[in-house]
């Protein structure tokens, strides 16, 4: 190899890549900068010249478990947090998925890991590939219910569950939940091929937000999974297509039930809604759209409603002027007052039959 390319590489390394491993450090010289170099010499020119490089850890010891045989048959799904900008935007997190067979991965960005980011990608993953036989989950909040059952649960065998396990149960995807982390690994390890490549990627992109970064992610995933993914052991795909029946829009909502006033009013997240329909009944099912509407229905049937954005103040009485009350007096004959008036009397009578009785001595 001439010297001048040698030289050339080394200094592009370590003002372009010099946070990157010797693999992918290779890959982007030759990709942007047009030199082609195997990553193992690269690697031996860096400990030649004592230029520091990115080395994979370690990995601990961890038992193999064989891999599902068909595409489609088990879906690992987590959410990584991370500062994936680099402090160009504010941390965000990837959900991803990887399946279990093949290694195949999908991911999204979103601002946060819940009920909706999950649905919303969930619903980009089954529109692309279809439903799949099962999803490996954590014990998050947001996958798990964790609210106990009630005695009236227990006696009417009803079990409580979240939204995300309610969205699954309407397209029949089993849930397998881990205990740790390592019982998922290969998402996990994902996530930190991720935090290396992708990272890379997107800085040499000049990616600052997560809708230009979700736009990047569909052009770098099918290229990633082309060179990465594996074959699976058996070729059938147990992936389902979406049946004409079910509408998909409908099942990912966050449905939550609501007492309907005497006034025709529902109260949902500090917000109250006037129903217009003439319903006698005690409860609604509020819908949150993926888009951030709303939906109120009752036994499927979609009900007319407005929001209630001024509501009556409430006046205080301690602002009101202060008028005394007047004070009633009964009278001295007043039934209240009869047991004194009557002692009244007979004193009088008394008093009077003394003095009478003085006028006669005398």
């Amino acid at each position: 190899m001439p010297d001048r390319i040698k030289s050339k590489a080394l200094k592009l390394f370590q003002e372009k890549y010099s946070d990157f491993g010797p693999t992918l450090a290779t890959e982007k010289l030759f990709e942007i900068d047009k030199i082609k170099l195997n990553d193992e010499t690269l690697r031996l020119w860096l400990i030649e010249k004592h230029i520091p490089y990115k080395k994979r850890k370690k990995r601990p010891h961890r038992q193999w478990r064989e891999r599902k045989h068909h595409f489609g048959e088990m879906i690992q799904i987590d959410g990584s947090h991370h500062d994936w900008f680099e402090q160009r935007a504010p941390k965000c997190v990837l959900m991803g998925y990887v399946d279990d067979a093949t290694g195949c991965v999908f991911a999204r960005f979103y601002t946060y890991e819940g009920t909706m980011p999950f649905m919303d990608s969930f619903k980009r993953y089954i529109e692309r590939h279809g439903i799949p036989q099962s999803v490996y989950l954590d014990r998050y909040s947001a996958y798990k219910a964790k609210k106990k059952q009630t005695i009236e649960d227990e006696l009417n065998n009803v079990i409580p569950l979240s939204a995300v396990q309610k969205a699954l149960g309407e397209l029949s995807v089993d849930i397998i939940y881990a205990f740790s982390p390592q019982a998922k690994g290969r998402v996990e390890r994902q996530f930190n091929t991720f935090q290396d490549r992708l990272i890379k990627e997107m800085r040499l992109k000049g990616i600052r937000t997560i809708s230009e970064a979700n736009m990047f992610l569909g052009w770098y995933l099918p290229i990633y999974n082309k060179r990465f993914a594996k074959e699976p052991a058996m070729p059938d795909n147990l992936h389902r297509p979406v049946p004409k029946t079910i509408d998909l829009e409908r099942i990912f909502r966050i449905k939550t039930q609501r007492a309907l006033r005497n006034d025709f009013t529902v109260a949902h997240e500090n917000k109250l809604y006037q129903i217009k329909n003439n319903i006698r009944v005690d409860k609604v099912i509020v819908e949150e759209r993926l888009n951030g509407s709303i939906e109120i229905t009752h036994k499927g049937i979609s009900l007319r409603f407005k929001q209630i954005l001024i509501r009556p103040q409430i006046i205080d009485k301690r602002e009101l002027t202060f008028k005394p009350r007047k004070v009633y007096v009964p009278p001295v004959g007043h039934p209240w007052k009869r047991p004194m008036y009557n002692g009244y009397l007979q004193k009088e009578k008394f008093a009077q039959k003394e003095k009478e009785l003085l006028l006669t001595t005398t």
